[in-house]
């Protein structure tokens, strides 16, 4: 298949919303079969320590990758810096590339050249929904000088469907993960029962003050524990506190009566932990 029919393809499955791990193993077969054996597909973030909605796609030797991310190269990475000033892919060997680079990002490069990350072919990724978001660009090396021209114009369109397809399963995997964060773990009488428990009520005054069995109290607030992997009442009030399942600020600012009414059960029947 030449470079165009393989680019179809690839559209084709990004359109389909295919997985990101199928689209990324789908990407990288397609450049080595048009001669590309190292890629990048990344927000312009630190690869091993990157914000929840960035792109990192690549396949980078990992002891670079290692060693580029504990010096915090992504921060003045020549590469990035000149994807986020244009707008048309570029070659790394390019006068116009070359001249802009400081002494940093001259050693940056050398050393990535030592180990074959060199010669190299970026496209730039600005998309247009994502003003404020992370900037981002598509690198791919070359196996050789003679690849063909219509390769590189197939690694531009298929790099923009990549970054773009797996950006946006991650802002749906972000989305979803806060939506269930802000899920209530607790049922309404669990959270009544932890509140009284958190102001060291005895499951017998709680079952005075709820009208329900301490039987059934004790069951709740162990419940309660076990579902947090928690092992004293106390923990669990601090996780739900932390987590605003429940508000401990009404029994704080109770009025007098009501917190004679809790004291009247206060300290009758026993405590049971």
């Amino acid at each position: 298949m030449d470079p165009f029919d393989l680019t179809q393809l690839f559209v084709e499955r990004c359109e389909r919303d295919a997985p990101a791990m199928e689209l990324t193993a789908t990407f990288q077969s397609i450049l080595e079969h048009m001669g590309f054996r190292l890629f990048a597909c990344c927000s312009h973030v630190n690869p091993i320590n990157p914000p929840r909605r960035a792109v990192v796609l690549h396949n980078y030797p990992s002891a670079w990758v290692r060693s580029y991310a504990e010096r915090n190269l992504h921060e003045f990475d020549p590469v990035f810096r000149h994807a986020e000033k244009e707008i048309l892919p570029f070659f790394w060997d390019t006068p116009n590339f070359r001249a802009s680079l400081t002494p940093p990002q001259i050693r940056i490069v050398q050393e990535a050249g030592a180990i074959g990350i060199a010669h190299g072919y970026t496209v730039p990724i600005h998309l247009p929904w994502a003003a404020g978001a992370l900037r981002a660009s598509c690198s791919v090396v070359p196996d050789s000088s003679s690849i063909d021209m219509w390769a590189y114009r197939a690694v531009q369109m298929m790099s923009m469907y990549l970054y773009a397809s797996v950006s946006r399963q991650n802002d749906l995997r972000v989305t979803r993960d806060a939506a269930t964060r802000r899920r209530p773990v607790l049922s309404a009488r669990e959270r009544e029962c932890l509140e009284l428990a958190a102001y060291g009520k005895s499951d017998w005054d709680i079952s005075q003050l709820l009208h329900i069995s301490e039987h059934t109290v004790h069951k709740h607030v162990e419940a309660v524990k076990r579902r947090l992997g928690v092992s004293t009442r106390m923990q669990a009030v601090v996780w739900a506190v932390q987590r605003r399942e429940i508000c401990l600020g009404d029994v704080v600012t109770a009025s007098p009566m009501e917190r004679g009414t809790h004291a009247e059960c206060s300290g009758t029947g026993p405590v049971t932990h």
